[in-house]
């Protein structure tokens, strides 16, 4: 599916008419000249290679970006699989996703500058942010990037703040996670989602990142029973190739990045979150 945009939360004005109003409504790329932002014409490139799935903006540096959807809804569930970004790709993993609809609640896999990794994000839910810490690169005397480090707030564009860490019931540690993650290698990633509220929890590499109780979410414009009566109790669960847009360009998806997916298996749960 295209990454097309919906309410900014349920019940709100659109995405689009928000952008408009600050002249962010249309997306300029200097390919051949300025393009208009028509994402529903430019779904991403979803291909199997290497018994991986790879997702890639629609040419690149076209700024388009997509979702891969599953066919099958989800309740209480348990997914895992291992994921290989590119730097820079902004994606994640959306849970509890309506069909027809870009509302969901977000794992982040932002491996870019001021990116969250493991932490979540309210698509269509009054966009709140809940995160432990945030990453930049590392490069070498050449410029090229590395590998990747502690993202610092004090000189960060969109540092994770004291609110951001405070939404979560557990955080982990910028430099645990710096321990376990490989870089340029593939990395599991394990995600549970329990109940109608759902409780989230996430983990790197056996490294437990994250958890979020979405019934006390505290952020502008989020309301707990809005969202349980908008995604229901169940949803889908999808990939993303996020676009690029006019601040971050291709600081958020490079020209010719992908993002890898391999081994991925869903264990539906049963009550209280018991392995069905």
């Amino acid at each position: 599916m295209p990454r097309t945009f919906g309410a900014a939360y349920p019940g709100g004005p659109s995405i689009m008419d928000a952008l408009d109003l600050i002249g962010m409504d249309k997306l300029e790329i200097d390919i051949a000249g300025p393009i208009v932002w028509e994402p529903e014409k430019n779904a991403a490139v979803w291909t199997v290679e290497d018994g991986a799935i790879v997702g890639r903006q629609n040419f690149p540096g076209s700024g388009y970006g997509g979702w891969l959807v599953s066919e099958k809804t989800y309740g209480d569930f348990e997914l895992v699989l291992e994921a290989k970004p590119d730097w820079p790709a902004d994606t994640g993993i959306l849970l509890r996703r309506r069909a027809d609809d870009w509302a969901g609640f977000q794992v982040l896999l932002d491996h870019r500058e001021y990116g969250g990794i493991g932490g979540f994000y309210g698509n269509g839910l009054a966009s709140f942010s809940a995160l432990p810490f945030s990453i930049r690169s590392v490069v070498d005397g050449d410029g090229a990037v590395i590998g990747i480090e502690a993202d610092d707030p004090a000189t960060s564009l969109d540092p994770v703040t004291d609110e951001k860490i405070s939404r979560l019931s557990y955080a982990a540690k910028a430099e645990d996670f710096l321990d376990v993650w490989r870089w340029n290698d593939w990395n599991e990633i394990r995600i549970r989602c329990v109940g109608a509220s759902p409780v989230l929890t996430t983990w790197v590499n056996g490294l437990k990142i994250a958890e979020l109780d979405t019934a006390t979410i505290d952020s502008p414009h989020y309301s707990p029973e809005g969202v349980l009566e908008w995604l229901g109790p169940r949803g889908h669960i999808a990939l993303e190739v996020h676009d690029n847009d006019p601040i971050m360009g291709e600081a958020r998806w490079g020209r010719g990045a992908a993002c890898r997916w391999r081994n991925i298996t869903i264990t539906e749960l049963g009550s209280e979150g018991a392995l069905a």
